[in-house]
């Protein structure tokens, strides 16, 4: 167990807007605690709302909303997925769940998203193999949209469906379009760290009635329409729960002021640090709108230091900061696995950084950061 001494500064944490204790109140008082009640529907009609999503199902994690999209999307056993390189464990697993094969395919720099030119290379080579791929799950990293145009207009040409993992980037728009509202079928998590939260939970998201029911139906154990319990094939338990549905209800309220204070705290990191030597950041393509759910540096070799060390330097001062994501061509669990593209992500990942992002930040903490930070990128500047 790690014990971290007080006053530490955190990644992302946790931001209680004030209203999440009236729906969880009314719920404990009603005795609705369960998965069921009223603060499921309301909190899926919120979502609606936000998004402009015709449909949304509220699930226990964003991990369980890509299963049951892969579900609905008819992927099986045996069938291949292509699927983001540069991203978080947890969109490639559902795919191991199913019994298919992750095709992982590199990004591209000016998003960090799966490379449209990359995904047509790997569409063309699996065919030669006969292997048509089952589906498309693409990621919006770090809040940050992929290249939709792109990328939509390529599974359009192949007949292959597109799933879209926007657990990072709820509020996150493409051409003024939610992200999660342009594929077939669009996730979000909720998850302690994410830019809302639920404490644990997720949705699926979608404009067809038929895939929304069938992931309510799927979530719910698949409990056939009888008086008694039957049950034709196989569901799971991902419903979300009534509390925690409460507390996503308070939290959207909140969202665009979350939004807007992580963008803010962007824009203060990019001030600060941007004009070091060796010091770059993510810009938004034009048409591209970002959470900037964390806020994130890559550091040229040119410099004197590591992002490890750094990160350890900062560990020192009581500040978390981790490395960019792994990607997963990289990860021993896909050692064996196919992949497509030039190792753009494991270059980020060996030279990136995410840094406190926390919208609950005070103006201290952050001058804190990124005096810890000056001191460290300035003594390693190449001219230093």
């Amino acid at each position: 167990m790690i014990h971290y001494k007080p006053g530490r500064i955190f990644l992302s944490v946790p931001h209680m807007g004030g209203h999440e204790t009236n729906y969880v109140q009314k719920a404990l008082e009603d005795n609705w605690v369960s998965t069921a009640g009223p603060n499921l529907p309301g909190f899926e009609h919120d979502i609606c709302q936000h998004t402009n999503a015709r449909y949304a199902v509220a699930l226990n994690s964003g991990t369980a909303a890509i299963h049951l999209a892969l579900q609905l999307l008819g992927v099986k056993a045996g069938d291949e997925v292509l699927c983001s390189t540069f991203t978080f464990v947890a969109t490639a697993n559902p795919v191991l769940y199913i019994g298919a094969t992750p095709v992982f395919v590199e990004s591209e720099p000016e998003t960090w998203n799966m490379c449209p030119a990359t995904l047509r290379e790997a569409i063309e080579a699996r065919l030669k193999l006969g292997k048509k791929p089952a589906c498309i799950l693409l990621v919006h990293l770090y809040g940050m949209p992929a290249k939709l145009k792109e990328l939509l207009a390529v599974a359009e040409e192949f007949d292959i469906p597109v799933i879209e993992d926007a657990a990072e980037a709820l509020g996150s728009r493409y051409g003024g379009h939610q992200v999660g509202t342009l594929g077939k079928i669009g996730i979000f998590s909720f998850n302690g760290n994410k830019i809302i939260t639920t404490s644990g939970g997720g949705a699926l998201i979608t404009n067809e009635e038929a895939l929304a029911k069938k992931a309510l139906f799927l979530a719910t154990q698949s409990k056939d329409p009888a008086p008694y319990y039957e049950h034709s094939q196989m569901g799971f338990n991902y419903r979300l729960s009534n509390i925690c549905a409460g507390i996503g209800r308070g939290q959207l309220d909140v969202l665009e002021k979350r939004i807007k204070q992580r963008r803010e705290i962007y824009t203060y990191y990019k001030d600060q640090l941007e004009s070091i030597e060796g010091v770059s950041f993510l810009p938004e393509p034009k048409g591209c709108f970002s959470n900037r759910w964390l806020t994130n540096i890559v550091l040229s070799e040119e410099l004197n230091t590591t992002p490890e060390s750094i990160r350890q330097a900062l560990e020192q001062e009581n500040i978390e900061i981790r490395p960019l994501w792994k990607p997963m061509h990289l990860q021993p669990l896909f050692k064996d696995n196919a992949y497509y593209g030039d190792n753009f992500s494991g270059r980020l990942f060996s030279r990136g950084l995410s840094l406190p992002s926390s919208s609950n930040l005070s103006d201290e903490d952050l001058e804190k950061v990124v005096r810890f930070l000056k001191r460290e990128l300035l003594a390693a500047a190449p001219s230093a």
